[in-house]
C-alpha cells in the first residue's frame, strides 16, 4: 500500500512530502519471533572473476533517493567457511557508480570451494546477501602451474580432487630447498608450502598422489627477477627518445628467463614519462623535462672558412633545426699527428662557427668539434669527422737560445720552429746549420767574452735574432753537496750585481744543454726543485749586469748520492803479485762522489786482506801463494762501499793465471749496519797489513 502526504505551500499549490518514498524502501517481516528490517536498495549485475578475486556490482536503482551514501558488506568463504569479512562505502556522489572489492588469497582459486557474499547496509538496514560462488573442479589438479617464482618467495600449491577420491601425499622433485610443510583443508584439497631460497636449476614439480595410486602434478621454476637499473631517457632530435639501462645479474639460461624489454611512454603535460617492463616483471621509470636531455649529434659539414698562419676560423651546420633555438656550447679538438694539443670551448645560441688561435704557421692539424646544451646540459654530444687543416707560413718566431760550456767548447742550442732553416753569427763569421740540427759547437778561449746571434728562416723571411753572450768563464770548478733533496746556494756579494743574481742549474755532462731552471735571486737560498738522486748536476752562478752575465761560481755535486755501477775489472799475474785494474770512471756515470777503492783477497784458508788507495785505478796484492784467491774491488763512497765484483784467480809456479767469473757486477744496497761493520772491518785488515 503506498501513502501520499499532502500539503498546501505559500502559493496554493499542493506538493508531495517526497522523504516518504524512503519507506517503500524497506519492508518489514517476522522470523523466529523477531522483526528484523530488510532494505530493499542492494547490490545487481554481481560479477566475479575467478582468477583474479576480483568482485563489480552496481546499485538497485532504487538507491538513487539516498542522499547520505550506503555501505556494502562482503564476506569471504573458503570451504563454506567465512575467512574474511569486508566492506565498501560508498558515498552520494558514487550511487548508480560501477563499485569492485578485490581479495587475495593465499590459495589459488581452484584450491578450494571459493564464495562472496554481498548485501547493503543503510540506517541499521540491510538487504538480502547476495552469493557468487567459484565452480569445483572435476578432476585431480595440482595448482598453481607452470608458475615462476622470486627466490627467498614463499609458493603455496594446492591439490584437489573430486567426490569419491582422497589424496595420500604431496611432495617436490627437482628441487633442493627443505622448507616444506603440508596441510590438510579438507578430505578432497591438500596445500604444499616452499619458501623458495635458491634457484631452480631447471623445471621443479609438486606431485599429488592418490589413494588409488593416480598422480598429477604441476611444474614451477625459482629465479631471481632481472634488477637493472639506472634507467635514463634522452633525446637527440627533440621527436623521438633512446633510453639505456644498467643490465642486472644474468638469470640462468633456462628459457622461462629470457628477458623481454617493453619500453612504454606517455606525456604528462611537458614531461615524459618512459617505463621499462619485464615479463620478470620488472618496472623502472624515468621522468623528465626532454629538453633538459638533448644528447646532440654529430656537427656535418664541419670545414675551414678561413685559414691564417696563426687562426682558423670554423663553420658547420646542424641537420637537427631545433638547435638553433639552443643556447649551445661547442668544444673545438685540436689534434697534430694523434696527439691531443688543446681544446677550445665557444658558447653561443644555435651555434654554428668559432675561432682557433694560438696555431703555428704552416703546421697540419686534425680538428673535430662537438657540442652539448648549455643552459641545460646533459651530456655532450657526438664528436664530427675529423678534418685536416694546414695553416698558412708565416716568418719563424724567435728562438728560444742556451749554452753549455763543457772544458774549451761551448755548445750554443735551441728550440727550433718547424720547417726552418738556422743561421748562426758569431765573431762576426756566420755558419749555416740544417734544420735537423739544434745546436753548435765552438770552440772559444774562456777568457773572452763572446755575443752569439742565431735566427731562424724560412721561405717567409727571418725571424727575430736572439743574442746570447757568453761571459768570461776562467773559474774553477767546486763541489757541492745537497741536503733533503735540495741545493743550498750562498755566494759573495758582487759589486757589478746590479739586478741582482742568476743561477742557471742543468744536468751535468750532457752534449746539448738539458735546461732544468733559470731564475733570478737577491740573497742565497735553497732550490726546491724535483731533482734525481744519483745524477750530477752543474750549477752557475752570475751577476747580473746591463751586459752580459759575469760568472761568480761554477758548482758541480748531487742532491743525493746513490749507490751505481762503477766498473768492471782486468787482472794480470807478476811471479806471485795479482794486479787487479779497471778503467777510470767518467763522471757522467758516477751516481755518488768517489773517494777511493779497496781490494779484497781471500785464499782458501779463509784469511781475508786489503789495500787501499783513493787515486789508483788498479791495485796489486803482493807475496801470494801458490793457491786460489777470491778478488773484490769496491768504491769508497759518501754513501758507503759501492760495487760488488768479484773474480777467482789461481795462481800457478809459470805465472798464468786460470780466471773464473764470480758473477756480473751489480750494485748491493748494504744497511746502514752492514756498512759500517765492512768499513770497520776493511780498515782494520789493512792496519794489519801495513804492520
Amino acid at each position: 500500500m503506498k501513502f501520499f502526504f499532502l500539503q498546501r505551500n505559500k502559493h496554493g499549490r499542493i506538493i508531495m512530502i517526497t522523504w516518504l518514498l524512503l519507506l517503500s524502501l524497506s519492508t518489514t517481516s517476522t522470523q523466529d519471533g523477531q522483526e528484523n528490517s530488510v532494505l530493499r536498495c542492494g547490490p545487481q549485475n554481481v560479477t566475479l572473476d575467478y582468477d583474479s578475486f576480483l568482485l563489480k556490482w552496481e546499485d538497485d536503482p532504487s538507491c538513487s533517493v539516498i542522499r547520505d551514501g550506503l555501505v556494502y558488506e562482503l564476506q569471504l568463504l573458503t570451504a563454506d567457511k567465512p575467512v574474511h569479512n569486508g566492506e565498501v562505502v560508498v558515498t552520494p556522489a558514487q550511487i548508480g557508480s560501477t563499485h569492485s572489492w578485490k581479495w587475495t588469497s593465499h590459495l589459488p582459486s581452484q584450491c578450494a570451494r571459493h564464495s562472496v557474499r554481498l548485501r547493503s547496509q543503510y540506517n541499521n538496514q540491510s538487504s538480502p546477501w547476495m552469493q557468487k560462488m567459484l565452480p569445483d573442479q572435476g578432476e585431480i589438479l595440482v595448482l598453481p602451474r607452470n608458475q615462476i617464482f622470486k627466490v627467498g618467495s614463499t609458493a603455496t600449491f594446492c591439490c584437489t580432487v573430486p567426490d569419491g577420491e582422497s589424496i595420500k601425499t604431496m611432495f617436490l622433485l627437482n628441487y633442493k630447498g627443505a622448507n616444506v610443510n603440508a596441510t590438510k583443508i579438507s578430505e578432497h584439497v591438500h596445500s604444499l608450502t616452499v619458501h623458495l631460497d635458491q634457484e631452480s636449476e631447471n623445471w621443479s614439480d609438486v606431485i599429488c598422489e592418490i589413494s588409488k595410486g593416480n598422480i598429477s602434478g604441476a611444474s614451477f621454476h625459482a629465479s631471481y627477477p632481472p634488477d637493472d637499473s639506472d634507467l635514463q631517457c634522452e633525446t637527440r632530435d627533440l621527436e623521438s627518445i633512446d633510453c639505456f639501462w644498467n643490465v642486472g645479474r644474468a638469470a640462468n639460461e633456462h628459457p622461462a628467463m629470457e628477458r623481454i624489454y617493453q619500453l612504454q611512454g606517455r606525456v604528462l603535460k611537458k614531461n615524459k614519462k618512459q617505463t621499462n617492463k619485464k615479463k620478470n616483471p620488472l618496472e623502472l621509470c624515468d621522468r623528465a623535462n626532454l629538453t633538459k636531455r638533448v644528447h646532440m649529434v654529430a656537427p656535418e659539414k664541419v670545414a675551414a672558412s678561413t685559414v691564417n698562419p696563426r687562426n682558423i676560423s670554423l663553420k658547420w651546420s646542424w641537420t637537427v633545426q631545433k638547435y638553433s633555438n639552443f643556447n649551445l656550447t661547442c668544444q673545438v679538438d685540436v689534434r697534430k699527428l694523434k696527439y691531443w694539443l688543446f681544446k677550445t670551448e665557444n658558447f653561443g645560441v644555435g651555434l654554428t662557427a668559432a675561432v682557433i688561435k694560438d696555431l703555428i704557421p704552416h703546421w697540419d692539424y686534425d680538428v673535430r668539434v662537438r657540442c652539448g646544451t648549455a643552459q641545460h646540459f646533459w651530456k655532450w654530444g657526438d664528436w664530427s669527422k675529423s678534418v685536416k687543416i694546414r695553416t698558412k707560413g708565416d716568418v719563424p718566431d724567435a728562438l728560444d737560445v742556451w749554452m753549455k760550456v763543457k772544458e774549451d767548447q761551448t755548445v750554443i742550442s735551441w728550440k727550433v720552429s718547424p720547417s726552418c732553416l738556422l743561421q748562426g753569427f758569431y765573431e762576426s763569421n756566420q755558419t749555416n746549420v740544417s734544420r735537423s740540427n739544434h745546436s753548435l759547437t765552438l770552440t772559444l778561449d774562456p777568457s773572452e767574452e763572446y755575443m752569439v746571434t742565431v735566427t731562424a728562416r724560412n721561405i717567409n723571411g727571418s725571424s727575430s735574432p736572439s743574442t746570447i753572450i757568453i761571459p768570461r768563464l776562467n773559474l774553477g770548478m767546486k763541489l757541492t753537496d745537497g741536503s733533503n733533496g735540495s741545493f743550498f746556494l750562498s755566494w759573495p756579494v758582487s759589486p757589478n750585481a746590479s739586478c741582482g743574481y742568476i743561477y742557471v742549474l742543468i744536468f751535468a755532462y750532457k752534449t746539448v744543454a738539458d735546461h732544468i731552471c733559470i731564475c733570478f735571486s737577491t740573497a742565497p737560498f735553497v732550490i726546491p726543485e724535483n731533482f734525481e738522486d744519483g745524477r750530477r748536476y752543474l750549477l752557475s752562478i752570475y751577476a747580473c749586469t746591463e751586459r752580459a752575465p759575469v760568472l761568480l761560481q761554477r758548482r758541480e755535486g748531487y742532491v743525493r748520492e746513490t749507490k751505481g755501477e762503477l766498473f768492471k775489472l782486468k787482472n794480470k799475474q807478476e811471479d806471485s803479485a795479482v794486479e787487479v785494474s779497471w778503467e777510470p770512471i767518467p763522471l757522467e756515470k758516477q751516481t755518488a762522489s768517489i773517494h777511493g777503492y779497496i781490494l779484497y783477497y781471500q785464499d782458501k784458508s779463509g784469511d781475508v786482506f786489503n789495500v787501499n788507495d783513493p787515486e789508483a785505478t788498479s791495485l796489486t796484492a803482493k807475496n801470494l801463494n801458490i793457491s786460489t784467491y777470491n778478488f773484490t774491488v769496491t768504491a769508497l763512497t759518501a754513501v758507503g762501499l759501492c760495487g760488488n765484483t768479484s773474480i777467482i784467480v789461481t795462481l800457478n809456479p809459470l805465472g798464468r793465471l786460470i780466471i773464473t767469473p764470480y758473477g756480473l757486477f751489480f750494485l748491493v744496497r748494504l744497511s746502514t749496519f752492514v756498512i759500517f761493520f765492512d768499513l770497520l772491518n776493511a780498515f782494520h785488515c789493512f792496519h794489519q797489513l801495513i804492520n
